[in-house]
């Protein structure tokens, strides 16, 4: 089922390495995070945040929603938490944009808000 792919991919993308996650971007892909790093745009632009980000160990997605307007775009929103390590848990709302492309689902977009 396509929707299971995208949970999969949205969960693989918090937790794969940097160059994995750089892999699923689509190249226009815009990112929207309080605080710094703030706005990024472009494939260009947020993989040197990815690299230098670290990354996280484990995160839990619940009250997931989505939404396929059409069959080649998956619109996803939920409550994130996160962890590294030790650190306290990071938690946010979150929505993803995933489009599908003739090599797989590339991510257009991801916000997080503070919960």
């Amino acid at each position: 089922m396509v929707e299971d792919a995208i949970w999969r991919q949205e969960e693989n993308f918090w937790l794969a390495a940097p160059a994995d996650a750089a892999a699923m971007l689509d190249p226009d892909c815009l990112m929207a995070f309080p605080g710094p790093p703030g706005l990024l745009v472009g494939a260009d632009a947020i993989r040197p945040t990815l690299a230098q980000a670290p990354r996280w160990t484990r995160v839990t997605m619940t009250d997931r929603a989505i939404a396929t307007p059409t069959e080649d775009l998956a619109v996803l929103a939920y409550r994130a938490e996160a962890r590294r390590g030790e650190a306290p848990p990071w938690r946010a709302l979150c929505t993803s944009t995933w489009r599908r492309t003739a090599t797989g689902w590339r991510l257009v977009q991801h916000q997080q808000t503070p919960d």
